[in-house]
């Protein structure tokens, strides 16, 4: 049946759906916890950082009356996040979602003599960082609460979150520095565009290996979101934007949901840019 024939007020609802998200502490993660909280689904929340986690459960508990649960993890970590993964899906008795979140953020910090984030001098031990947590992480929270979420009646859905710069290169001009040499000029990092690119590849395969068991996998490309860079940064970046600005942290909410609900039950490998048109110029 289409859900166009469903009983609307439902049409986006997350009731009794319990959904993993990965960086839950983080600006975004935050953000989709709550979409999943407000529109009653249980978020699980996994990070490093086990203050942020137990204030953001602490609040979204009271706020929306869920039973939201923050784990702190490496999801680097295999045999901690088999184990993680099996005492979930224990405790709540099913997965029906996953957010691949989680990511290093690549800095771009001058050095003494030259800048680490050009390519001619990124440390190696830093790419294989960037890749770990972005992509084997990834590949690892798909592998054990995807299993768990194929054994699911009705299958469910898993999100990779890459970005605009997953479609298209950095525009490393919005980072020159006037009477900067070249060598000590900022860029942005290699692994960005790497992690992000590799999340939509990893996207695809994952959309055809499940759907016998009803398992969707979609990315979104999010577009960047103000969070207090300067005022210059802002105006070069909303030059590059048809709709003339960058994200508010709370936009991506609408589509998160959508994403999770069984509205987009048809929805299945599809790469989503959510930039105000930044990839259509």
């Amino acid at each position: 049946m289409s859900s166009f024939n469903k009983d609307n007020s439902n049409l986006f609802s997350l009731r009794d759906k319990v959904i993993v998200i990965t960086g839950a502490s983080g600006l975004l993660g935050e953000m989709h916890a709550e979409a999943i909280a407000s529109h009653g689904g249980t978020p699980i929340l996994l990070d490093l950082d086990i203050d942020k986690l137990e204030i953001l459960e602490s609040n979204l508990n009271k706020k929306y009356n869920v039973e939201s649960k923050g784990y702190q993890i490496d999801i680097t970590n295999e045999s901690r996040l088999s184990q993680l993964a099996l005492e979930i899906f224990k405790k709540f008795k099913k997965i029906d979602g996953l957010i691949n979140n989680a990511a290093n953020n690549p800095k771009m910090e001058t050095m003494e003599k030259v800048n680490f984030s050009r390519l001619e001098s990124f440390p190696l031990q830093t790419w294989e960082n960037d890749l770990k947590v972005g992509l084997t992480g990834s590949f690892l929270c798909a592998k054990y609460f995807g299993n768990y979420i194929s054994q699911n009646k009705n299958g469910g859905s898993i999100i990779n979150i890459s970005s605009d710069l997953g479609l298209i290169a950095p525009d490393q001009r919005l980072y020159y520095q006037d009477g900067v040499l070249s060598e000590l000029q900022n860029v942005k990092p290699v692994t960005y565009s790497v992690v992000k690119s590799g999340l939509i590849g990893l996207t695809k395969y994952i959309s055809t290996y499940w759907p016998d068991k009803n398992v969707r996998s979609n990315v979104i490309c999010p577009g960047g979101v103000e969070n207090g860079q300067s005022e210059d940064f802002i105006n070069q970046v909303s030059n590059r934007i048809p709709l003339g600005r960058l994200a508010k942290k709370d936009e991506y909410q609408s589509s998160i949901v959508w994403m999770l609900s069984d509205s987009s039950s048809y929805l299945n490998g599809a790469v989503i840019a959510i930039d105000g048109g930044r990839t259509a110029w």
